[in-house]
């Protein structure tokens, strides 16, 4: 029987999951440089994509994640204290709260996605301008595929 490893490197999917983990950990690392907090971890940008700039209720930013409004209660939670996020009243129901994006958030958001864009300009440089395009399109695929079916 071959070794996990050889099975985990011949298997596409793994490798996409294991390259995806491995640069948002260099990603988290690069933004806490710049940021100058270490207070940010990955379970906290997990919530990132799901929240837009017009803000969300907890429990659909829990049904959007799969995850538990407990659990994603503590890590905005968390986010709130560092000035990421706030809750305002929801305008369609006055005893709802949205949590939206602060304008620290903002600017903290748009920072990160800097650091993302030289990140993957590294690696653009690492596999080549076409390699990297290609991979991108490939992946924009397998996502609207993953979101028609899902």
């Amino acid at each position: 029987m071959a070794d996990l490893e050889e099975l985990k490197r011949r298997s596409v999917l793994q490798v996409l999951f294991k390259a995806a983990r491995l640069a948002n950990e260099e990603g988290i690392r690069r933004v806490r440089a710049v940021a100058g907090d270490e207070r940010i971890r990955v379970a906290h940008t997990a919530l990132f994509p799901h929240v837009p700039f017009e803000g969300i209720r907890l429990t659909k930013l829990a049904d959007r994640m799969g995850v538990s409004k407990q659990a994603v209660q503590l890590l905005v939670d968390e986010l709130e204290g560092m000035g990421v996020f706030e809750r305002v009243p929801d305008p369609g129901d006055g005893r709802a709260k949205l949590i939206r994006w602060t304008d620290v958030g903002r600017e903290g958001i748009v920072e990160g996605l800097g650091v993302l864009g030289e990140l993957a300009e590294e690696f653009e440089t690492l596999v080549g301008v076409e390699a990297w395009r290609t991979t991108h399109e490939t992946l924009l695929k397998v996502i609207e595929h993953c979101q028609r079916i899902g």
